[in-house]
């Protein structure tokens, strides 16, 4: 249950179109389902504006399965994070849902979801490496209803690649920048345009990266004053907050 759909409930009630009973049975569900090893919340997108999304790590095939089921029942579009390709393979058969290996993003629900953000948001990836978690910020952001723009494979060790895109990083409303090694790139974007950015450090990088936390440190630090900092590795973090700005 979405705010979208609440609303043509009501009015459709309000028409005489739907029974007052009917009404009441669509909301019986609201605002969270029981079941064996999880209480779904059903409820969410009221709350937030947008709905519950299954994070993968911990939960076994068949507990995703359990969760996706009460979340397509109650007309929810589902979106799994973090989901490994042989976990993805049970769940694609018993639910016909769609998976990207890159992102690790799983998704049963609208294949073409209405844009609701009022720009668009640009993830820009520092190196190839880095691509899994840009492409999980990018494809959270597309099915969170938002105008995606990528670009990728423009760190700091070739900045001319970086600034032969200037055009696009200043026609974005919302910027997602991901990076590991030193993490710079943020600092570098947010010099360049006028927009909130979102730096995402990864745990790329050799042994003194400490598996990302110099990245995060050098964000943090940022002489930028226009960057703020989510936590390692959580492109699906800064995709949330991204749509939230855009739909200001």
């Amino acid at each position: 249950m979405d705010r979208e759909r609440l609303r043509q409930l009501l009015e459709n009630v309000r028409s005489g179109a739907l029974d007052p009973d009917a009404a009441a049975e669509a909301l019986s569900d609201v605002p969270f389902v029981e079941t064996e090893h999880a209480r779904v919340d059903t409820h969410r997108a009221l709350r937030h504006g947008l709905p519950e999304v299954i994070y993968a790590p911990g939960k076994t095939p068949e507990q995703i399965v359990e969760v996706m089921r009460v979340l397509l029942r109650v007309e929810q579009d589902v979106l799994v994070t973090r989901l490994e390709a042989d976990t993805a393979e049970f769940v694609v058969s018993e639910t016909g849902a769609e998976y990207d290996p890159t992102s690790r993003l799983l998704w049963a629900g609208r294949q073409h979801v209405p844009l609701e953000g009022k720009g668009t948001i640009a993830v820009v990836c520092a190196g190839t490496s880095d691509l899994p978690v840009a492409a999980e910020a990018a494809g959270v952001a597309t099915r969170f209803g938002n105008k995606v723009e990528t670009l990728h494979d423009v760190g700091v060790a070739g900045i001319h690649r970086l600034l032969d895109s200037s055009r696009l990083l200043r026609s974005a409303r919302v910027l997602i920048v991901v990076a590991g090694m030193e993490g710079a790139l943020p600092s570098v974007v947010g010099g360049m345009v006028d927009k909130p950015v979102i730096a995402v450090p990864t745990s790329v990088g050799y042994g003194a990266s400490f598996g990302g936390v110099s990245a995060l440190l050098g964000m943090l630090t940022s002489c930028a004053s226009n960057v703020t900092v989510v936590n390692i590795d959580n492109g699906f973090g800064a995709a949330y907050v991204a749509t939230l700005i855009n739909r200001l």
